[in-house]
C-alpha cells in the first residue's frame, strides 16, 4: 500500500472519530437535561354529553406534563354546576370551550351561542326529511303557499326563506345518532339570529314548511327565484292582482248656520179722540221702520 492511500485512510478515521465526539456530546447534554414537571390538571372521570351539568362525581384530577394549553382547568371547584357544550369522553382533560359559562345552566339553553336563538319546529315524517335531520346537521328551510296579491291560477308557490341553518337538537336528544339510524321527532329545534327567527315562526304559522338536508361543508349560499305550480308547468303566469285603492277622505264637519235674529218690533199707542189703538211696526233695515197697524 502506497503512502497516498495511507493518507486516506488515516484522515477518514480521524473524521470518523472526530463526528462520533460530536455525537456523544450531543446525546449526553440532552440525556442531562431536567425532566419536565407534571402539572395537575382536571380530566373527565366518565365520558360526558352535551346538556350534562358538572357534578363533583363526574371530574377527577391526573397529571399532564409539558406547557399547559391555554384554557384547560386546573382546579375542579370552577367547574362545578356548569354545563357540557360538546362532548367530553373519559379520561379528557377539560376544555373552557366546550363548558358553558358559570351560570349559564344545563340543557339545551347552555348550547346556544351569544346573539343566537333556537327556534322549535314542528315536522313530521315528510317535514324531517324522514328521520334523518339530527343534531349537528344543516338546513335549508323552504315554504309552500300562496303568496300575497297573486292569482289563483298561478297555484301555491315554493321559496327557499333560510339556508345553511344548524339542528340543534331533535326531539329531546341533543346528541348526534352514532349510527346514523333515522328516528321521527315532533320537533326540531334550529339555531337562528333574532331576524330569522321572527322570519321563521311567521313562516310556521302562516304557510308549509320543509326541512331540506345539506351538506355541512357546503356553506355556499345559493339565490333561488322559487318555484310555482304554473311555472313547473310551463303555463304564463298571470301578473299579480292589483287592489283597487280606495280613497277615504276625511269628514268634513258640519257648519251650523248663522242664528236668525228676529227684527226688532216697535209698538206705539195711537189716541184719536175718545179711541184708542195700539200700532206694531217691524224693523227691517237701518232706522226706516215698517209693518202694518194693529
Amino acid at each position: 500500500m502506497n503512502g497516498r492511500v495511507s493518507g486516506i485512510l488515516i484522515s477518514a478515521l480521524l473524521v470518523s472519530c472526530a463526528a462520533t465526539f460530536l455525537v456523544y456530546r450531543v446525546v449526553t447534554t440532552r440525556t442531562s437535561l431536567p425532566a419536565p414537571q407534571a402539572v395537575t390538571v382536571v380530566r373527565a372521570a366518565r365520558s360526558l354529553d352535551i346538556g350534562t351539568l358538572l357534578r363533583d362525581s363526574d371530574l377527577t384530577t391526573g397529571p399532564w406534563v409539558g406547557p399547559v394549553p391555554t384554557g384547560m382547568a386546573t382546579k375542579k371547584d370552577a367547574l362545578l354546576g356548569r354545563g357540557v357544550v360538546a362532548t367530553i369522553y373519559e379520561g379528557e382533560p377539560l376544555m373552557e370551550s366546550r363548558l358553558a359559562a358559570s351560570g349559564a345552566g344545563a340543557g339545551l339553553a347552555a348550547t346556544i351561542p351569544p346573539g343566537m336563538r333556537a327556534v322549535a319546529v314542528r315536522v313530521n315524517d315528510i317535514v324531517g326529511v324522514a328521520g334523518f335531520v339530527q343534531p349537528g346537521m344543516r338546513v335549508d328551510v323552504l315554504i309552500a303557499g300562496m303568496a300575497p296579491n297573486t292569482q289563483v291560477a298561478n297555484g301555491p308557490q315554493v321559496k327557499t326563506i333560510l339556508q345553511n341553518i344548524e339542528v340543534l337538537s331533535a326531539g329531546q336528544n341533543y346528541q348526534k345518532d352514532a349510527e346514523g339510524k333515522p328516528v321521527v321527532v315532533p320537533v326540531v329545534n334550529l339555531l337562528v339570529d333574532p331576524q330569522q327567527a321572527e322570519t321563521l315562526s311567521l313562516a310556521s304559522n302562516e304557510t308549509r314548511i320543509q326541512l331540506v338536508l345539506r351538506n355541512p361543508l357546503d356553506t355556499q349560499a345559493t339565490k333561488t327565484s322559487g318555484a310555482s305550480v304554473a311555472g313547473i308547468f310551463g303555463v304564463p303566469q298571470a301578473p299579480p292582482s292589483i287592489q283597487p285603492i280606495v280613497k277615504v277622505s276625511a269628514p268634513v264637519a258640519a257648519v251650523k248656520p248663522p242664528p236668525i235674529i228676529a227684527p226688532p218690533v216697535l209698538q206705539i199707542e195711537v189716541f184719536n179722540g175718545a179711541t184708542r189703538s195700539e200700532a206694531k211696526f217691524v224693523q227691517v233695515g237701518g232706522d226706516q221702520p215698517g209693518g202694518e197697524k194693529k
